[in-house]
């Protein structure tokens, strides 16, 4: 029992150093990466270098935690791989200890890590995600509208040389807006009027309003009951939809109050419910790349060179990402279940390692 307990506490520091070091060296790669690309983003703008790396300090832990389960597969790649070549795999068998007790306590190290990224990482990299969106977006050449959901409806500001515009409307139902209301300003942002309508569609840019009363600003109904006219418009149905394009921004604990209130707005759910499933079942991601990794490598008889795992590691990790978007497509597109969708390729890759793993065992 004591022998054991050594061995997994051995075991267990060991995975979770290398853990440290892969996580190291893909946060500094994705640090330079994104520093590069924020400084092609403001060549041309009057900052200094500053900006650029508090943005890339801003958006590279998000992109950690969107790499992580390639991180769990290289680092138990490289975990294996080390206890392998260093005859240390041999002396545990030799004590009695088979290959399974080996995978065991990194096993069980990856989905706690997975759980503390969900309940604990995720909620402050999504902080730091929209504090990167609200400073980079005061440098977009074209923020001059924005739109948002929130409980009282959804929100359109537009601005333009002649007059700015705030929306607002109770709900989506297809490609119409509902019980919509248009506040008119000047550009000095004196009120001007306002127009209400039944419904707007935004199929297109020139929105059909339709059932129209128009108020002026004093109150004053000056035209109602126009049953059709048209307005210009910054956003149409895709856009609307595409609001929350960036979901890295939603935190895991409001997942299920922003489902809701997509919900009553009339939007579709999809993306956000595949999100949640994604949460609940990023644990056993890590868990299936690590037991992947473990078939790379006890899996093998023979000693291969490092070029040949870091190959296998590169290709499982291209087939893995494409196999998983093109399963969130089918779910998107509902041709699968958003269950099926997420869920599918963490079965498949589990049911191929634990091939490799009963064959690691017999070893």
């Amino acid at each position: 029992m004591i022998r054991s307990f050594l061995i997994n506490k051995y075991l267990g520091l060991e995975f979770i150093k290398v853990v440290l070091n892969t996580s190291l060296i893909f946060f500094t790669l994705g640090f330079v990466m994104n520093l590069f690309e924020e400084i092609n983003f403001f060549k041309e703008m009057n900052v200094s270098i500053n900006t650029p790396i508090i943005l890339s300090m801003l958006f590279t832990p998000s992109l950690l935690h969107n790499f992580f389960p390639f991180i769990i597969l290289l680092s138990g790649i490289w975990f294996f791989l080390k206890i392998k070549k260093s005859d240390e795999l041999t002396a545990i068998n030799i004590s009695g200890l088979s290959n399974l007790f080996v995978i065991l306590t990194p096993g069980i190290i990856s989905i706690f890590l997975g759980v503390f990224f969900v309940a604990a990482v995720n909620p402050i990299t999504s902080i730091l995600v929209k504090k990167y969106e609200t400073i980079k977006g005061g440098y977009e050449l074209d923020q001059e509208y924005l739109a948002a959901i929130t409980e009282n409806g959804i929100w359109i500001k537009e601005k333009n040389l002649q007059k700015n515009n705030i929306i607002r409307s109770s709900n989506l139902e297809n490609e119409n807006l509902l019980n919509v209301t248009i506040y008119e300003f000047d550009k000095n942002n004196e009120f001007v009027r306002r127009v209400e309508a039944e419904s707007a569609n935004i199929k297109s840019l020139k929105w059909s309003l339709k059932n129209v009363k128009i108020i002026n600003s004093e109150g004053i109904v000056t035209s109602e009951n126009i049953e059709n006219i048209s307005y210009i418009s910054m956003y149409d149905i895709k856009k609307i939809k595409s609001l929350y394009s960036n979901l890295d921004t939603i935190s895991f604990w409001s997942i299920e109050n922003e489902i809701k209130l997509l919900e009553e707005r009339g939007y579709s759910t999809k993306e956000m419910e595949a999100k949640l499933h994604r949460s609940f079942s990023f644990p056993f991601f890590l868990l299936s790349m690590l037991l992947l990794s473990s078939f790379f490598t006890l899996g093998t008889r023979f000693n291969e060179s490092n070029w040949r795992y870091a190959f296998f590691a590169i290709i499982s990790s291209i087939l893995i990402f494409f196999f998983n978007d093109f399963s969130a497509v089918l779910g998107k597109t509902e041709k699968l279940p958003i269950e099926i969708s997420v869920w599918m390729p963490i079965a498949l890759i589990f049911i191929f390692s634990s091939i490799g793993i009963i064959h690691a065992n017999q070893k």
